[in-house]
């Protein structure tokens, strides 16, 4: 009897549960962070940061987080250390950005709705791990 290597396996539907959560939320926060660099530029998110009370450095994290956490979820590296970081830049962005608008997405300037549901949703991911196909399967 053979059997796949576990760096390989996909034989339990959680598995890819996690994985196609987790190339999601990777896909998601490359578009956020690309959106920022070559939508609202680099600049111009630093404007925003700085007219939200914060220092415009945070910007530049935020901006490295999105991407370098979008690509590490992408490739399934790290998913348990990325995810969380992750999460709390979503309860940033919900508390800063978006708390003083309301709870809907849907009111003006949207409201902290979406940002505390995804925070939740790379908690869950945190819990369940890479899933199938990922760098660091184990």
């Amino acid at each position: 009897m053979t059997t796949v290597p576990p760096d390989f396996a996909a034989d339990r539907p959680a598995d890819l549960a996690a994985a196609l959560l987790r190339v999601t939320n990777g896909g998601l926060f490359l578009a956020h962070g690309l959106l920022k660099v070559f939508v609202f530029t680099i600049p111009g998110t630093v404007g925003y940061f700085e007219s939200l009370g914060l220092p415009g450095f945070f910007a530049y994290l935020t901006i490295l987080a999105e991407i370098g956490g979008g690509l590490a979820l992408l490739a399934g590296f790290r998913v348990r250390i990325v995810a969380p970081i992750l999460a709390l830049v979503l309860l940033g962005a919900g508390y800063f950005g978006h708390f003083g608008n309301g709870f809907f997405f849907s009111n003006a300037n949207g409201g902290w709705e979406y940002p505390a549901f995804w925070a939740i949703v790379m908690v869950a991911q945190t819990l369940l791990g890479a899933g199938a196909f990922a760098l660091d399967r184990k």
